[in-house]
């Protein structure tokens, strides 16, 4: 016995009654079996549909022989008739985003000859194509694709006989021989497709291209459609204003003043390392010779500065000269150099009393730690 399908009949029918045909416990779950079932099972890259039978919750649907099975929380009777309903909003968001793809794949496939190798629709909507796209054509494809959803173009869902199916130009991933469904959106794609679709591209709502990268000698396009799209929309626009208020500048130029803040910003950054430089030059001329060790602590100070501060302090040092940049909060970055005192062995220790990490040779080593100033300058009081 097959179970009989009807999303296949109508695709927004969310709500029915079954019988059920079987109940049998799985580890955790209850795997139900109806005479008649709205639950589109996992497939052709869509995850399956969720909802409840009667009381018992519906998390998974999987088909195997033609018999379509629910995956559930808890068990129903045998023989009985019972209340279905499947989740709207995620069956609904399915729709939207399978039959965005449809108009997407089919434009570009008309377009470029693209074939669509792979599909998956589950937190996100990715599209696998063989031809490798640059931006430009995918924004081509997508403002096409979006031209059709304004058009309320028809969307049918049909299975053609052996003879009709032979005559018929349709794309798919695999050879298919018999009960092959084919979904049309008129006068844009014809394809094989067992997944339920809206009936006019009009409730797609909209196609957005997210991000697109190169994959295996073609291209991945992350899609999303819809409401999905909406909501992406709208957390986007949340970031983009607070971005405007942050920088002063209105929203649909915002990455224009970011811009010339990321230069101002790099150019000051040039200048306060020029800046450390010089004082760390200055720093190590005033250090006078001793037979101890010598500290160094600045505030904002980069590993290349630190390092040339650590050598010119070196030399004035019997024991150890030890440079650190940062603060208690963060930890702070570190070089040590000595011309009389091997530090490659004594790394491991340094790492070990003051919560750090690093190494080097027996010149310099250098790293970072998460120790305070206070501990910092007790360990070397007293090496």
């Amino acid at each position: 016995m097959k179970t009989i399908k009807l999303y296949d009949e109508d695709s927004h029918l969310y709500n029915f009654e079954a019988e059920v045909i079987s109940c049998e416990k799985s580890d955790d779950k209850y795997i139900i079996v109806l005479d008649r079932t709205a639950f589109f099972p996992e497939g052709g890259g869509q995850k399956s549909d969720t909802g409840f039978i009667e009381k018992s919750a519906v998390t998974d649907v999987q088909i195997r022989n033609k018999i379509i099975y629910h995956y559930a929380d808890s068990p129903v009777e045998a023989g009985q008739r019972v209340k279905c309903g499947i989740d709207e909003r995620r069956r609904f968001r399915h729709m939207q985003n399978h039959s965005g793809e449809h108009i997407f794949s089919g434009i570009a496939h008309t377009l470029y000859g693209c074939e669509n190798v792979g599909f998956h629709l589950g937190d996100e909507v990715t599209v696998d194509f063989d031809i490798e796209l640059n931006e430009a054509q995918i924004r081509r494809i997508e403002a096409k694709a979006n031209e059709a959803v304004c058009k309320n173009l028809k969307i049918t869902a049909e299975y053609p006989d052996s003879k009709t199916l032979s005559t018929l130009d349709y794309r798919s991933k695999l050879e298919l021989t018999e009960d092959v469904r084919i979904v049309t959106v008129d006068g844009i794609d014809v394809c094989a497709c067992c997944a339920p679709h809206v009936s006019y591209t009009g409730e797609i709502g909209i196609i957005k291209v997210l991000n697109f990268m190169r994959h295996r000698g073609g291209v991945r396009i992350f899609i999303k459609c819809g409401l999905d799209a909406f909501e992406d929309y709208c957390i986007k626009c949340n970031n983009l204003a607070r971005i405007s208020t942050a920088l002063c500048a209105k929203q649909n130029e915002a990455a224009d003043v970011f811009d010339k803040f990321s230069n101002d910003t790099l150019e000051l950054k040039q200048k306060l390392t020029k800046l450390s430089k010089e004082l760390a030059a200055l720093k190590a001329q005033s250090i006078e010779d001793t037979d101890g060790n010598i500290l160094l602590f600045e505030d904002e100070c980069d590993m290349p500065t630190l390092r040339t501060a650590v050598l010119d302090g070196a030399k004035h040092a019997g024991g150890i000269c030890a440079g650190f940049s940062g603060n208690d909060k963060n930890g702070y970055i570190y070089v040590a150099s000595s011309q009389n005192i091997k530090l490659r062995a004594m790394s491991k220790e340094i790492n070990t009393v003051l919560n750090g990490k690093g190494g080097g040779s027996d010149e310099l080593i250098q790293g970072s730690v998460k120790a305070t100033r206070t501990e910092i300058e007790k360990y070397f009081s007293e090496v």
